[in-house]
């Protein structure tokens, strides 16, 4: 729904709407493009991610009693530089293989054929949108969460419904209020498959934001708001109940 296209026939106006042009279209599968790419780098990438989250907390004061604000949002931008660094190749292909009418059959395929095409600049020429989409989605989600989860649960006992509730929370408003960078993202993950010469030419932060709005105007950064909050809940709200218990569970065995 974020992907910028001349063609009406191809353009997504609500989420049943591409539902049902992708099934009919595609088939079922057509719903599960590029989820290989997802599973491969996510795993790693998570690693990355909290591993960075707790050396930096702990290092910046974030685990002082009391709600950490400055802390726990350094903590979070710091993982996601980390964690981006690796994953967004993964992340690449993943929207390449996403796209309506693509070639490509495997990620290897399409990698290759990104690779000869466009070079190696075409799996990081998003890296720095991506960083500013995902550094305040992390910087926000963080501190939604570490807050929710102090409101839900002030004596910071182990309680899988709160974690799961103030994940959810946290993983809506950070999606709500990064959408627009994740349009741009979007634009300039895809301008390599585009028949737009406007989207096909930009390679910058400030180009993408630029042909978006000329398009489309400002509704253009509001493209996919709605499956993004839908995404971002419970994946968020399953990742932070799995990282807690996991963090009870070693706490536990410790002793």
């Amino acid at each position: 729904m974020q992907v910028l296209t001349t063609s009406p026939t191809t353009a997504y106006t609500g989420i049943g709407q591409a539902l049902a042009r992708i099934s009919s279209v595609e088939g079922f599968r057509g719903l599960w493009k590029g989820i290989a790419s997802v599973i491969l780098g996510a795993g790693p990438a998570h690693a990355l991610y909290f591993g960075t989250y707790e050396l930096v907390k702990d290092f910046s004061g974030g685990n002082k009693e009391g709600f950490q604000f400055l802390s726990t949002s350094m903590a979070g931008a710091s993982a996601t530089i980390v964690a981006d660094a690796f994953m967004n190749p993964f992340d690449v292909i993943k929207q390449r293989m996403q796209m309506e009418g693509n070639p490509y059959t495997s990620i290897a395929q399409c990698a290759r054929s990104m690779y000869r095409s466009e070079g190696l600049r075409a799996f990081y020429v998003s890296y720095p949108i991506t960083l500013a989409s995902s550094v305040p989605f992390t910087a926000v989600q963080f501190a939604t969460y570490e807050w929710a989860k102090g409101l839900l649960n002030p004596k910071d006992t182990y309680s899988p419904l709160t974690h799961a509730v103030a994940g959810g929370l946290a993983g809506a408003t950070a999606a709500f209020l990064t959408n627009p960078l994740d349009v741009c993202k979007t634009l300039l993950q895809t301008r390599g498959c585009s028949s737009v010469p406007e989207v096909r030419a930009a390679t910058t932060i400030t180009q993408a934001f630029r042909v978006i709005y000329a398009r489309e105007g400002l509704r253009g950064f509001a493209r996919g708001v709605k499956p993004r909050i839908f995404t971002h809940m419970p994946s968020n709200a399953l990742c932070w109940l799995s990282y807690e218990g996991f963090r009870f569970a070693i706490h536990e065995f410790d002793g």
